[in-house]
């Protein structure tokens, strides 16, 4: 855990105007060497109300080239942000590598207020500030440098403050209710920002308490503590070497192969009996995601599944039980340099369903484990904490209400060439295989010890894995129908 650091810093306004020039040509060249560094910074500006965050963001912004910078300000969640996760809103406004994003109504400002209404629960506190820390350690993690200052204000000074503005009528509108507010209940704010404080303190996110009493030093406290932080972190984030493909896939859980190994791959139905059950199974999805709409519940499918499994079948069939306006399939494909840019998590944040929805993912934030792991496109550190970081993602899916649906689709080596062979003798779906494809077929065995890894890592409650035998296209269809309609109607009954 990193430590904390105060500064009070008085500064005049001829010390200021000798400072301030040579600030913004620090600013500009950290602006410089940041467009080639490895990483993004942010800058959060947090506090009680009326310490002049505003003001601090409005003059730093200002010295700033606004080419390389983006301020984003938070307010109380829209209709279309409440309709999803909670770290949604934050997750879509993230710097990508090279730039800087500043903060002012961050995420930490809705947990605060949450926690100083009334008859607020102090383990929902907790929880928002457990959930915060483990965004800002995912961020740190891919290399992200978090710069956050807290700015104090004594209660006498927050009042002169107010009294003053108040007075003027340029200013008065300045002053709202909640301002007076806020400064009645100075004690609770001060012990949740000390809380606050102190649960999300870390290396590469650390707090430093600035005195905002005075405003130039507050500016000039802000600025260097950037500078400083900034500095520290480009000397020890060099741009890392490219990972290089291992040379060897072992198996951190030997039980998944045998998993896999032992899933039944002679299951079949045959097309007059799949027409009946098919219909029954389709009806029924249709009635559940109605009633998941009704409940603001939406439902996310997961695709994976070896090459020529039939996934794109399977979503087709899936696709027909559901109303086209509530509905979208996601392809991924190989990251765009916009989402390599950022945190690979944050193309799938993106993409998430507002409440009542439906998203389907044609392969997903599994390729982390899977084809990042095999070609060396992760470093090992990275593909080895995706797992509990996909856990956790699925985790906060659950907890606001979304229905996790994984399914793997499997097929034996011999079935995925004679499908393989199938494509390539028909013209029409020619298209649907390429080289790649044949090359991933020789690595056969690496996948196979990669996906065992997977199905016992991230096989949670709340979002577990259906292994579905697709030698048969139509009984791994029928199937997927009628695992999905379990599930859901499983998570609507259990509320």
């Amino acid at each position: 855990m990193a430590k904390s650091r105060s500064i009070r810093n008085k500064v005049s306004k001829k010390d200021y105007e000798v400072r301030v020039p040579e600030l913004r040509e620090q600013l500009i060249h950290l602006q410089v060497q940041l467009k080639n560094a490895p990483f993004p910074v942010l800058l959060v500006v947090a506090g009680v109300e009326s310490t002049g965050k505003g003001d601090a963001i409005n003059t730093i912004n200002g010295w700033l080239d606004p080419r390389g910078v983006e301020v984003f300000a938070f307010h109380p969640p829209t209709d279309e942000e409440s309709a999803r996760p909670y770290m949604w809103r934050y997750w879509r406004c993230l710097p990508p590598r090279g730039r800087l994003g500043i903060y002012t109504g961050s995420w930490y400002t809705e947990a605060l207020r949450e926690a100083s209404a009334k008859n607020a629960d102090p383990a929902k506190f907790k929880h928002a500030l457990q959930r915060i820390e483990h965004f800002e350690s995912l961020l740190v993690a891919d290399g992200a440098l978090i710069v956050k200052c807290w700015l104090h204000l004594s209660q006498e000074a927050q009042h002169k403050k107010l009294t003053k503005l108040e007075s003027n009528s340029r200013t008065a509108w300045r002053v709202t209710a909640q301002d007076w507010e806020a400064h009645q209940n100075y004690d609770q704010h001060e012990t949740l920002g000390k809380t606050l404080r102190k649960a999300t303190n870390r290396t590469g996110a650390s707090w430093t308490l600035i005195d905002s009493e005075n405003e130039r030093g507050r500016n000039v406290a802000i600025t260097e503590t950037l500078l400083e932080a900034f500095a520290h972190h480009h000397k020890q984030h060099r741009a890392p070497p490219p990972a290089g493909r291992p040379t060897e896939i072992t198996p951190l859980r030997p039980e998944g192969i045998t998993k896999l190994e032992a899933l039944p791959l002679d299951k079949n139905i045959s097309a007059s009996e799949y027409v009946k059950k098919r219909d029954r199974w389709l009806g029924e999805l249709n009635q559940l995601v109605r009633q998941a709409a009704k409940k603001e519940r939406s439902i996310v499918f997961v695709f994976e599944g070896w090459d020529a499994a039939g996934k794109g079948g399977a979503i087709r069939r899936l696709t027909n039980a559901i109303e086209a306006r509530n509905c979208r399939v996601i392809p991924v494909a190989k990251p765009t340099d916009e989402e390599k840019a950022h945190h690979y998590l944050w193309r799938f944040w993106r993409h998430l369903p507002q409440a009542g929805r439906v998203t389907i993912y044609d392969r997903s934030w599994y390729g982390r484990v899977l084809v990042e792991r095999i070609e060396g496109f992760a470093r090992e550190e990275e593909w080895r904490r995706a797992y509990e970081e996909l856990n956790d993602f699925e985790h906060q899916l659950s907890e606001n209400g979304v229905i996790v649906l994984k399914f793997w689709l499997h097929i034996s080596k011999e079935e995925q060439l004679r499908r393989f062979q199938h494509r390539m003798e028909t013209e029409y779906k020619r298209h649907k295989i390429n080289d790649e494809d044949w090359r991933n077929r020789e690595q056969w065995s690496e996948y196979e010890t990669s996906v065992g890894d997977m199905l016992i890592l991230t096989n949670k409650s709340y979002a577990p894995w259906y292994l579905v035998p697709a030698e048969d296209k139509r009984y791994a269809r029928l199937q997927v129908l009628k695992l999905a309609c379990r599930r859901i109607a499983a998570a609507l009954q259990k509320g």
